[in-house]
């Protein structure tokens, strides 16, 4: 029971600090440190709330989580397990009740994640497939595919096999060369650093619980945070003001849909297209150096730390 309770404090835990890193103002100096702190936090209460209803209800083995998950599986093989759990009375009813909410929320997060997954793919296929006919080369948009499109859009495809930058025609009017530049490197940092899988598991989990606020709010805040991340890269080979005046031209413009899938530079109404263009043209100091390493460290160590009491046998 020691190891469900800590357990549990863990799982709560995580909450409070995903809803004090969401209020917090250091993210956006420090967008890499923060989205992996967000990660950290997202599996940590995953793993920490499945590792507390399982130490619960297997808590009769005494060999925690982990061991009592081996032990159940051998009983269950022999036939054993659920006339122990019955003759327990009313505690081993409510046993089996933390079990299978264990064994369901573990079903909804992996079936989310792997139907997110399958979505995105074929979405994704589709569109590769419908960019073939419909869009061409460009000389002065290397390394991109342009669509003939009134509305101004600028996203990128990402793939394993083909990833593809895709800009309209709408977008060349209102962009000049050196924010259509900024505005090509902020997509390719997209699909350089895969930031599309490290949205994946936050998608998923809205797609699991999509009437939760709070799982739509974190989501919000990781895929600022992304771009946040794209556009420090951008600027790299730019300037921070070319690539706020081509949000800000995105914006009046009035940005066009993007599929499913896809890593947009802006898309329609999006809310923190203003937040972003304040910190390109008003930085912040970066987060310092001693300040990133300390969250790295804590977020390896409350990782491990989830993964240790998997294993308290008491």
């Amino acid at each position: 029971m020691v190891s469900a309770a800590l357990l549990t404090l863990v799982a709560v835990s995580c909450l409070i600090a995903m809803e004090a890193l969401h209020r917090a103002k250091w993210p956006s100096r420090g967008p890499y440190t923060a989205v992996i702190a967000w990660q950290a936090l997202g599996l940590a209460w995953g793993v920490s709330t499945i590792g507390a209803l399982l130490a619960y209800g297997l808590s009769s083995y005494r060999l925690g989580a982990a061991g009592g998950s081996m032990a159940m599986l051998a009983d269950l093989i022999s036939g054993d397990f659920l006339l122990a759990e019955f003759s327990q009375g009313l505690e081993g009813i409510s046993h089996l009740a933390a079990i299978t909410l264990a064994v369901i929320l573990t079903l909804v997060l992996f079936c989310g994640l792997v139907a997110s997954f399958i979505q995105v793919l074929r979405v994704r296929r589709r569109h590769h497939d419908l960019l073939e006919l419909v869009a061409s080369d460009h000389p002065d948009v290397p390394g991109a595919r342009v669509v003939d499109h009134p509305a101004a859009a600028a996203y990128c495809l990402p793939g394993v096999l083909r990833s593809q930058v895709v800009i309209s025609a709408g977008a060349l009017e209102v962009l000049d060369n050196r924010e259509l530049a900024a505005v090509l490197a902020h997509e390719h940092a997209h699909l350089r650093q895969r930031h599309d899988l490290v949205l994946l598991p936050f998608s998923s989990l809205k797609r699991a619980f999509p009437r939760v606020h709070l799982v739509r709010t974190y989501y919000e805040s990781v895929a600022l945070l992304i771009e946040m991340c794209a556009d420090d890269q951008a600027v790299r080979k730019s300037s921070s003001r070319e690539l706020a005046m081509a949000l800000l031209r995105f914006g009046a413009a009035g940005a066009a849909p993007v599929p499913a899938g896809a890593m947009a530079a802006v898309r329609p109404a999006e809310p923190s297209v203003m937040r972003r263009v304040d910190r390109l043209l008003r930085p912040d100091d970066e987060l310092p150096y001693h300040a990133g390493a300390v969250i790295m460290g804590s977020s390896a160590f409350l990782l491990a730390t989830v993964t240790c009491l998997w294993n308290i046998p008491v």
